[in-house]
């Protein structure tokens, strides 16, 4: 059997574009409802939202927050319970990624990437529990292979990571037995906009997945709605989708 999502609302952060769009598409087609959170991404965001709704009228609606103003955190999410109704998941996909070396960190790369990968999920999953425990709800939080495997350059982001899956695992303690936290670790699906991937190291990391290939959004998508709704017995489990990366590092 396959339980479907239909009736439930999903609070997707960073979810206009690249993998946080495909999670919304993926589980919207199975039914859910969607409050897609984005920070700049407006138009895309929008365009989303008006995607959705032309196929199921009300069945998305857009909220705007800087993940790293912690102290809005909560009234995000009680938008998203009134204009709903209801919360029965969150999505912590948002994430900043960019190369840190030793020497050059400062407060600002330590805010922004402890900020959006660690500690926004963590007021994020506060903030919902209530409602989640309500509807025995879940949360997913995608985390990433490399807060096992360190990528060099990338100290503060691995570390970021690491305790965003130490999060899910404590989450998962602390929320039982009514709210499921589980997390996903993609290894590479879609490179980075700013360059810093050139083909070579592309090449270089795709040599390293079993596979031997680059993986696709849809299959961190589908990771997702198995969490949600076909994994009833499954919590405080980190979910590796990275075709075999974390196997061969």
């Amino acid at each position: 059997m396959n339980p479907s999502l239909e009736g439930k609302v999903v609070l997707i952060t960073g979810a206009a574009r690249r993998v946080g769009a495909e999670i919304a598409r993926t589980l919207h087609a199975d039914g859910a409802s969607l409050a897609l959170h984005y920070r700049s991404a407006a138009a895309e965001a929008q365009a989303l939202v008006a995607e959705f709704n032309a196929a199921r009228p009300g069945s998305a609606l857009a909220f705007q927050a800087d993940l790293l103003e912690t102290d809005h955190l909560p009234r995000l999410v009680a938008d998203v319970a009134e204009h709903f109704g209801r919360l029965d998941a969150l999505v912590n996909n948002a994430s900043s990624f960019f190369a840190t070396p030793i020497g050059s960190i400062g407060e600002r790369e330590w805010d922004d990437l402890l900020g959006t990968n660690l500690k926004a999920p963590l007021f994020l999953a506060q903030a919902a529990a209530p409602h989640l425990a309500v509807a025995r709800g879940a949360i997913v939080n995608i985390t990433d292979i490399h807060a096992e495997r360190p990528l060099k350059n990338h100290a503060l982001y691995c570390a970021a990571k690491a305790g965003l899956a130490g999060l899910t695992r404590a989450l998962a303690l602390e929320l039982a037995p009514h709210v499921r936290v589980n997390g996903i670790a993609p290894g590479p699906i879609l490179w980075p906009e700013d360059g810093s991937f050139d083909a070579a190291a592309q090449a270089n990391v795709v040599s390293r997945t079993l596979l031997k290939r680059c993986g696709d959004p849809a299959d961190i998508a589908r990771a997702v709605r198995f969490l949600l709704a076909d994994a009833p017995y499954v919590t405080g489990q980190i979910l590796a989708v990275d075709g075999g990366r974390s196997v061969a590092l």
